[in-house]
């Protein structure tokens, strides 16, 4: 079978993988191993919350991975350089100065993955057709979910048992990382040769990019002059006020918790905390909360293809804020163990089951925030004005994590979680501003 005619399953399940490992190791994975590396809350939040910023600006640069090179080159490039600088975390992790030197790493990681978005997304586009890639969308979406289960459950897990094994946290997170950063270069050598090579995309010797016909394209002064008329037209589109608020704010509560949620978890009793193990916590953020997250995601979707978007905004504003009430029992109560209708719960239970509620909660409620995005979108240049939407979903999670450590650290983490459903007003508020088709998301509407 010549390259060009592959198979989707040979490569989309392990191109989405790959997309998904970096961004959950850089997103998650980094708070909980600086807290087991002994890291105070405030800095875990402040350095790992920057991390978002690739993603935050994250359109500005798509033009040039369009115009230089080709989509498979940038593909397998970045997995290399993010495969490397997953080794980079490992190794520095045994220098006197790990934290400032693993923090570059990562950085480095979070560009790479980045800017591999960008180019898999854009080649899976070219590679596949539309009957194809609508075929192949449940595919991808579940490989990614299995690369966030694989970081945030069996990568924290894996750490656990060796720091139990070695007695070393520092060595443990340093195999930890290794182990990862072998896999990223194993699936970068499989690409390098199963990848397709699209006819649409193709390159001369000086590596400029041409068309199916043979023409090249238009220079990359060109292309950033469209590039930035395109920017110019979103900031003119009507409701442009109303949408940037809602982006910003409507996550405010959930930006502030998910950086703070695992370090409460670890935490000693004595510090406010529930004291899981490493190995507890991947179990219950990666495997539990993950399949929470998917199905109320999924739940979501297919309320609003049945009923549309206005009637079950409201329904996901309530599911997204009513069960951070859970965190607010778990810190004051810190419960060894309860007993319901004669069945004894452990704490690990009890952390586990509120867990899956507010995920599950957190994903039927964040359906609303991706449609508005796709609403908002609607009209000439839509792609563009999603991905610009996307960074400003990057940058309402940056911002509040920035800070969150720092509140928590002042409050404590009862007051901490208080002060997080004070703010869920701020939610309603947000819901409630934005005007949305009541025909926008039923399926007799979408399918005329």
């Amino acid at each position: 079978m010549e390259n060009k005619n592959r198979s989707p399953w040979a490569w989309v399940p392990t191109l989405y993988f790959t997309e998904g490992l970096p961004y959950v190791i850089v997103m998650s994975i980094a708070v909980v191993m600086y807290k087991r590396l002994g890291l105070n809350n405030t800095d875990i939040a402040l350095y790992t919350s920057w991390l978002y910023l690739p993603w935050v600006i994250k359109p500005f640069w798509s033009p040039v991975v369009d115009m230089l090179r080709t989509k498979r080159w940038w593909i397998v490039a970045m997995q290399l350089v993010v495969g490397a600088s997953m080794a980079g975390v490992a190794l520095t992790l045994q220098t006197p100065d790990f934290v400032r030197w693993s923090l570059c790493f990562f950085w480095l990681m979070a560009f790479s993955s980045a800017t591999h978005d960008i180019a898999a997304d854009g080649f899976y586009m070219l590679a596949l057709n539309e009957h194809e890639q609508a075929l192949n969308v449940g595919i991808r979406n579940t490989f990614y979910r299995i690369a966030t289960i694989m970081g945030q459950g069996l990568l924290i897990m894996g750490a656990g048992n060796l720091e139990v094994f070695t007695q070393n946290p520092r060595l443990a997170w340093s195999i930890t990382m290794m182990v990862a950063a072998a896999a990223l270069l194993l699936l970068c050598i499989y690409h390098r040769f199963i990848l397709p090579r699209p006819e649409q995309e193709q390159t001369t010797d000086n590596g400029q990019q041409t068309t199916d016909n043979g023409q090249q394209t238009h220079s990359i002064l060109d292309v950033m002059r469209d590039f930035f008329e395109i920017f110019a037209d979103f900031f003119e589109k009507p409701q442009i006020v109303v949408a940037l608020i809602f982006l910003l704010i409507y996550r405010l509560p959930e930006a502030l918790l998910v950086k703070i949620t695992p370090l409460f978890l670890l935490d000693s009793l004595e510090q406010g905390g529930m004291a899981l193990s490493t190995s507890e916590l991947g179990f219950v953020q990666g495997t539990i909360g993950v399949i929470g997250l998917i199905t109320g995601g999924i739940l979501g979707g297919i309320a609003v293809a049945h009923k549309g978007f206005q009637r079950w905004l409201w329904p996901m504003v309530l599911a997204m804020s009513v069960p951070n009430l859970l965190y607010v029992a778990l810190a004051y109560y810190q419960p060894e163990h309860i007993v319901l209708g004669g069945l004894v719960m452990n704490k690990i239970s009890i952390v586990a089951t509120s867990y899956f509620i507010e995920q599950f909660g957190y994903g039927f409620g964040f359906t609303a925030y991706m449609l508005y995005m796709l609403y908002f979108s609607q009209g000439h240049s839509k792609t563009a004005h999603y991905a610009f939407c996307t960074g400003f979903m990057a940058l309402s999670m940056m911002l509040p994590g920035m800070v969150a450590g720092w509140l928590q650290e002042m409050l404590g983490y009862y007051q901490f979680f208080v002060a997080v459903i004070a703010l869920v007003p701020l939610t309603f508020i947000a819901a409630s501003i934005i005007n949305v088709d009541p025909q926008f998301g039923k399926k007799d509407a979408t399918t005329e």
